[in-house]
């Protein structure tokens, strides 16, 4: 198997993750099912991570890989922010997540990762591939429920609203996903970052955005 056919299969490979710059802050999504094959191996996965109080990030692929990363991130947040006395830009920490990703190429890190957060320069959300790629995004998605979350997204999420706007349409995109990707399922979480820091919705918050 090339590298490239590693890629694809893990880009087609289960979970839904959302990533969603708004005026006011950012969104980050996914489902918490986690599956080897046809086997779910987890109902309640975590697949959003506070790397820093400004500052999260999603991941699918493999487990240890995408955990690699997200440790190694949280480590270089926390070094920067006693280095410089202030918090990692969003676009330095997806570019360290780029190079250490770049840097494995040739044993690629299998994960796949939405960075997102607030700085001094507004909201901002990156996707990077494998290989390292890196593209900012203002809505991106990402998984096997992806081209479910797609259909959702494309048609209600609209450039410049708010996240308070926002949040209803992320939660039915990934609860449509979880309806008919096989991969995705069981619960999912939502994450907003704005100027009040790094929040978790509850159960019941959750629960109220699809009721709406």
């Amino acid at each position: 198997m090339t590298n490239n056919d590693a890629v694809d299969k893990l880009i087609l490979k289960g979970t839904t993750t959302i990533g969603a710059a708004c005026k006011d802050g950012v969104i980050l999504a996914s489902d918490t099912r986690v599956t080897m094959g046809m086997y779910v191996a987890h109902k309640q996965g975590k697949k959003v991570y506070k790397i820093d109080d400004h500052l999260g990030m999603t991941i699918a692929g493999t487990v240890a890989d995408a955990q690699r990363t997200v440790d190694i991130l949280i480590a270089n947040a926390q070094l920067y922010k006693l280095n410089m006395n202030r918090p990692m830009p969003i676009s330095a920490a997806a570019r360290l997540i780029a190079n250490l990703l770049f840097s494995a190429r040739y044993v690629p890190l299998l994960t796949q990762v939405l960075i997102g957060g607030v700085d001094d320069t507004g909201a901002h959300v990156f996707s990077l591939d494998p290989f390292g790629s890196l593209t900012e995004e203002k809505l991106v998605s990402t998984g096997s429920g992806s081209p479910v979350a797609y259909g959702v997204l494309e048609d209600e999420f609209k450039d410049g609203i708010s996240v308070k706007e926002g949040l209803p349409i992320i939660a039915k995109a990934v609860n449509a996903a979880m309806k008919r990707d096989a991969a995705s399922g069981n619960n999912y979480n939502i994450v907003v970052i704005d100027e009040k820091g790094y929040r978790e919705l509850s159960e019941k918050e959750k629960k109220q955005l699809l009721a709406g």
